[in-house]
């Protein structure tokens, strides 16, 4: 079974940055595509970014790209979010999950293992 921790989260002003990880147990994770979604206050958890087994394909959201960086060091078992330029409305609740197949995928119904979720507050 794999177990997923994320953390890095907290508050920030718009225009700032954060980077979240997420780290995980067991010797699957090399082999596994990874995701991160977030669920804002009264709405549906939603797709950010993933990446697949090696990092060399990865796919955002439109809604993040070109702010946001998905990455993975699979030496240290984690994966990271890079958010730059963050706005107010990417305030939310952020899930990594990971999936038992080496493709990356953006419906939630593809992933097997999330973690707990770290909370993102951007707000001045």
């Amino acid at each position: 079974q794999v177990q997923l921790v994320e953390s890095g989260g907290g508050l920030v002003q718009p225009g700032g940055s954060l980077r979240l990880s997420c780290a995980a147990s067991g010797r699957t994770f090399s082999t596994q595509a990874m995701g991160w979604f977030r669920q804002a206050p009264g709405k549906e958890r939603e797709f950010v970014a993933a990446i697949n087994w090696t990092g060399g394909s990865t796919y955002y959201d439109d809604s993040v790209k070109g702010r946001f960086t998905i990455s993975r060091d699979n030496a240290k078992n984690t994966v990271y979010l890079q958010m730059n330029s963050l706005k107010p409305e990417d305030t939310a609740i952020y899930y990594c999950a990971g999936r038992k197949f080496r493709t990356a995928m953006s419906e939630i119904k593809n992933y097997d293992y999330w973690g707990q979720g770290t909370q993102v507050t951007v707000s001045s």
